[in-house]
């Protein structure tokens, strides 16, 4: 008899205030990440900003699918990289995003299209967890683009 999945999960970091400008965020498996507070002071630490981090929690959720879900066809991009932007309404606190797009550009010698837009659908419709949390807040618009190695995007 196999062991039941539980329904839920929680996830937990803990993030620390480096005493200037600066925070460590430390995932329970060790990995940590920095962000950069407000200011863009020439002291400042470089590191994302807490508003970037969905961003890119996004794009990377839906690259680990993509990737997958290619290999898994038999397609074997060379490079890859999501450009993501959100839309914040600046016009009262607090910021929040009400709109996302996403461009996914791939490196590669005989990537199929419909493969590429078969990967990408199913991670936003499926898979990626982020994507689907930030889905709430607005519509996320994605575009992809096929190059060949070694061309500029």
């Amino acid at each position: 008899m196999s062991e039941e999945k539980p329904a839920f999960k929680w996830k937990e970091l803990l993030v620390s205030w480096d005493g200037e400008n600066g925070y460590i965020a430390k995932s329970e498996s060790g990995a940590v990440t920095v962000m950069m507070g407000k200011g863009g002071a020439p002291n400042d630490k470089p590191g994302i900003t807490p508003t970037e981090m969905p961003l890119a929690g996004m794009a990377g959720c839906t690259m680990v699918d993509v990737l997958s879900i290619l290999n898994k066809k038999r397609q074997y991009p060379t490079a890859f990289d999501v450009k993501v932007r959100g839309k914040q309404r600046l016009t009262e606190y607090p910021y929040f995003y009400y709109e996302f797009e996403m461009e996914y550009i791939l490196w590669g010698e005989g990537l199929v299209a419909k493969d590429v837009e078969q990967a990408i659908h199913l991670s936003e419709e499926k898979y990626c967890s982020v994507g689907a949390t930030l889905a709430k807040a607005g519509p996320i618009r994605t575009s992809y683009r096929i190059l060949p190695p070694g061309e500029s995007a």
